[in-house]
């Protein structure tokens, strides 16, 4: 049976899983899960009512981290993380800057406000968050223009899964426009170049009801 992914398509977690799967070559069904509303066969997959979940392999998994060091472990071809412990944590240490850091100062301070508030129902934007998350995508960037100063890819001289985690954060936030791409030529080559992979072509071609993507987004020379 064909893998499946249960997904929203703005969810950074579960791009990030959807980039990974891609880049091995793993064909997936992708089911879009409402997690809001609380169906009673998903929490049966996952009890916290979090996308992603990934059946697979006669398994059932969930949280991002875990499920992309499953496909790391048992399908290793590509490698997306390299082979020395040191090196393998500095990598591990760089999807949690982004997963955690990122995700809670930048996307879900503008994605949550704009989308994912009307998306779930939960009222209307609050600006306070939206304009927070605006003056700390800055540092972000800032800090991502360091690594690469100094780095071919964020985590070192090959493209790995922190790549995948910080293209997963800013994609989704590329889709309503909210990346000034102007600040750092840099970060800009290197989404340029995560872009236009093979496995980002299924993110380029998502649409979310009710809200259009930057007229940019699918664009590979943007």
């Amino acid at each position: 049976m064909m893998p499946q992914l249960y997904h929203v398509p703005l969810s950074p977690y579960c791009r990030k899983v959807r980039l990974t799967l891609a880049e091995k070559k793993l064909e997936v069904d992708l089911v879009e899960e409402r997690y809001w509303e609380r169906d009673a066969d998903f929490l049966r997959r996952n009890p916290l009512g979090k996308v992603p979940v990934l059946k697979i392999d006669g398994l059932i998994l969930s949280e991002s981290a875990a499920i992309c060091e499953y496909l790391e472990e048992v399908y290793p071809t590509p490698s997306l993380m390299p082979r020395e412990p040191k090196d393998r944590a500095e990598i591990r240490r760089l999807i949690g800057w982004f997963d955690d850091a990122f995700y809670h100062e930048v996307t879900l301070m503008i994605l949550g406000e704009r989308v994912n508030k009307k998306l779930t129902g939960e009222g209307y934007p609050d600006s306070r968050n939206v304009k927070s998350g605006v003056q700390r995508v800055k540092f972000h960037l800032d800090y991502m223009t360091h690594l690469l100063d100094h780095r071919r890819w964020l985590g070192g001289d090959e493209m790995s899964l922190a790549d995948f985690a910080a293209a997963a954060q800013l994609s989704c936030l590329d889709y309503t426009s909210d990346v000034d791409w102007d600040r750092s030529a840099v970060v800009k080559d290197w989404y340029a170049k995560i872009k236009s992979r093979p496995a980002f072509r299924a993110l380029l071609a998502d649409q979310v009801s009710g809200f259009l993507p930057a007229p940019h987004y699918a664009d590979l020379d943007f």
